[in-house]
């Protein structure tokens, strides 16, 4: 439960949508666009067991910006217990006036609003619209409708957002608002349409239909504790995986120690096969953040990071031993001349 003293009537928003939507580019998009002054919170939830998303953010920036990772698996399993924990700790450390909640792609809406509703109930937060980001283009793929997690996600929402419009093809959207219609979907709100995660902030204080209830029953194995993080061995990378959902994940954290070669990551970055494919580097020229969904490659310079770190998620077990052996070539002095190809199942 969380502690009604921390502080009370902290607008909430939570920001749903399913792999490789875009979330973590929405949110950076409203950090960089919240009034001056003001305090904001994020609480991220992975599928993967080593937390790459919280990289991405600009954590206490000029004390502005708090981040508060989940990772392992969808954070309201186990009655919700490593969700509240770090509920607690990051609204303890912080006092936000905004706090924006992102679920992992692959986890349960539903479940995670009703492990919100002590603190909702209690004034502890003030629960706003919840906002459902989609890719037009996915809404055929068999694979996003047969999900029951995409289903929630946007049964939940109180806005849809379509994003990544502008790669689009002439009848994407229309698809999508044919397939809101047919699902009964309420559109008090109208859909909405952006390019490249820019999410509006007044969208943020739109009202949430959400009623407060009793927690979920949804169980899986849960989540590690918000402050479990376990030590690298001595040879300076330690593995992680984790499934659920139909989806495999499995994770490298990397000692800091480790300089990865620039170059070497790109190449290993595009030709993955994986589904989604996410990390944060140290490297020869900087540290970078890597993020590829789809065949979408994108790149991004960071200030810094305590580790490298890397995630893999797909939906057939892929090779991890292959993969692990060209993470630990791409490190400095370590290349080989043969570009590795991450596409080999088991």
């Amino acid at each position: 439960m969380v502690n009604k003293q921390l502080v009370q009537g902290v607008p909430a928003n939570v920001i749903t949508g399913f792999l490789g939507v875009g979330k973590t580019t929405a949110i950076r998009h409203l950090l960089e666009s919240k009034p001056d002054g003001e305090r904001w919170a994020v609480l991220v939830n992975e599928f993967g067991e080593v937390g790459v998303d919280g990289a991405f953010f600009e954590p206490d920036q000029e004390d502005s910006v708090y981040i508060r990772e989940v990772p392992g698996g969808c954070m309201c399993c186990a009655a919700g217990l490593p969700m509240q924990v770090a509920l607690n700790q990051l609204l303890a450390k912080s006092r936000p006036h905004r706090l924006l909640i992102e679920p992992t792609g692959l986890g349960h809406p539903r479940e995670v609003l009703a492990a919100l509703s002590d603190a909702v109930r209690g004034g502890v937060l003030d629960l706003r619209c919840t906002l459902a980001l989609v890719d037009a283009r996915c809404i055929e793929d068999d694979r996003y409708l047969r999900s029951e997690t995409f289903r929630q996600q946007l049964e939940v929402a109180d806005l849809v957002i379509a994003n990544k419009s502008d790669l689009y093809g002439p009848e994407d959207l229309q698809n999508l608002q044919r397939f809101l219609s047919f699902s009964g979907k309420d559109t008090e709100q109208p859909l909405q349409v952006v390019e490249q995660g820019r999410i509006e902030l007044d969208w943020l204080h739109l009202p949430s239909r959400f009623q407060a209830s009793g927690g979920g029953n949804h169980q899986h194995p849960a989540p590690q504790e918000a402050d479990e993080v376990e030590l690298l061995p001595a040879c300076g990378y330690l593995r992680s995986e984790n499934s659920g959902e139909d989806y495999y994940s499995c994770g490298w954290r990397f000692s800091p120690e480790f300089i990865f070669d620039y170059d070497a990551l790109f190449s290993l970055f595009s030709a993955a096969e994986a589904e989604r494919i996410k990390g944060v580097f140290i490297t020869g020229q900087g540290v970078f953040g890597f993020n590829r969904a789809g065949e979408v490659l994108t790149v991004l310079e960071l200030d810094d990071i305590l580790e490298s770190r890397v995630e893999v998620i797909n939906q057939l077990r892929l090779g991890w031993d292959e993969m692990e052996r060209s993470w630990i070539d791409a490190i400095t002095g370590n290349q080989n001349t043969e570009t590795k190809v991450f596409n080999e199942s088991r």
